[in-house]
């Protein structure tokens, strides 16, 4: 916190501006019952230098990641980080005051964002990728609610197996909305197939499966989304990303939409999130997709350039999730995952 000093003159100046005489009179609508009557309890009066020693004595006698293994996480642990990742995400092109709807001037946000989401694309498999949402749990209950829009069903099925952090998200953000979300039991850890079909039916929405599992087993993802489709509901696998370089991607599980948390990718734990929520699903669903999606065209003069596609300013600035009411301009030509 910084230290802001104010002379008597200056208390005086700001006391005469909001039309009081002096710092009781500020103070005369608390209570007396509620105020402090005698002086605070304080040590001495440290110096800079001594407050810093004094601060990094207290943090010292804590356990941290670097000392110790943690067990604790949930779905957040400590990635190793190289280096050179602060050093790029500093690099000024790739940070700007101005929001990047704004394009003649965020090029470098555009630009990072466009190869995040085409990084994503080529991992997953899927169509298209969005510009993340908050995390994991707020990606799932995004899918969600796409899979509601897509099909007007009234029911999701969730396994008991997700992340039990997500299945909240995903019931605070269907409060109100006349859904009803059943949980899938489980069977020797893993989402038990058997009751899944029977649960599944016309009324149904969308699956939500992960992969792994919040138990740390491996699903049967693709028997799930056959199970799924099969009644003309949306299958929905969250996913632990750092699994997509040894498992079958969420588009060879034949996911419709896949989500995950970033975490893992490189973000240091930060006491438990929010961290990186990822989002990508077949271009079926394009228009129904939450959040950002960038694109690349050209300017007037040929070059390469970058800009917001499927959405108007001013749509952006209205809520999240609502289709566009025209086709995109020439401008905005529909984004597309880069060729490798």
């Amino acid at each position: 916190m910084p230290y802001l000093p104010n002379t008597p003159q200056d208390r005086e100046a700001m006391l005469k501006s909001i039309g009081v005489s002096s710092l009781e009179d500020l103070l005369a609508d608390i209570p007396e019952a509620v105020r402090l009557k005698r002086v605070l309890s304080l040590p001495p009066a440290l110096s800079e230098m001594e407050l810093v020693k004094l601060m990094n004595e207290l943090a010292e006698r804590n356990q941290d990641t670097c000392h110790t293994v943690s067990f604790l996480g949930a779905g957040s642990y400590d990635h190793y980080i190289p280096a050179a990742v602060d050093h790029v995400i500093s690099r000024s092109e790739f940070y700007t005051a101005y929001t990047p709807y704004q394009a003649e001037v965020s090029q470098g946000t555009l630009q990072a964002i466009y190869e995040y989401q085409s990084l994503i694309c080529e991992l997953t498999g899927m169509d298209a990728a969005n510009a993340s949402m908050y995390d994991g749990a707020s990606a799932l209950a995004e899918a969600a609610l796409l899979a509601h829009a897509a099909t007007k069903r009234p029911e999701f099925l969730v396994s008991q197996a997700v992340h039990p952090n997500w299945r909240q998200v995903v019931e605070t953000y269907c409060q109100g909305m006349g859904v009803e979300i059943r949980t899938i039991p489980l069977r020797d850890g893993l989402t038990d197939l058997h009751r899944l079909s029977e649960m599944v039916s016309e009324a149904t929405a969308c699956v939500m499966l992960s992969q792994p599992n919040f138990l740390g087993c491996l699903e049967e993802a693709g028997e799930v989304a056959h199970i799924a489709q099969a009644k003309g509901a949306l299958f929905l696998l969250a996913c632990d990303p750092m699994s997509w370089s040894l498992l079958k991607s969420p588009a060879e599980y034949g996911a419709d939409v896949a989500v995950a948390e970033g975490q893992p990718f490189g973000l240091p734990m930060s006491f438990g999130g929010p961290f990186l929520g990822i989002f990508a699903a077949k271009k079926d669903f394009i228009r129904l997709m939450p959040g950002r999606i960038v694109g690349v065209t050209q300017d007037k003069a040929g070059r390469r350039a970058f800009v917001l596609t499927l959405q108007t300013r001013e749509q952006h600035i209205r809520g999240r999730r609502r289709p566009p009411t025209s086709a995109p301009t020439r401008a905005s030509a529909p984004w597309r995952p880069r060729s490798t």
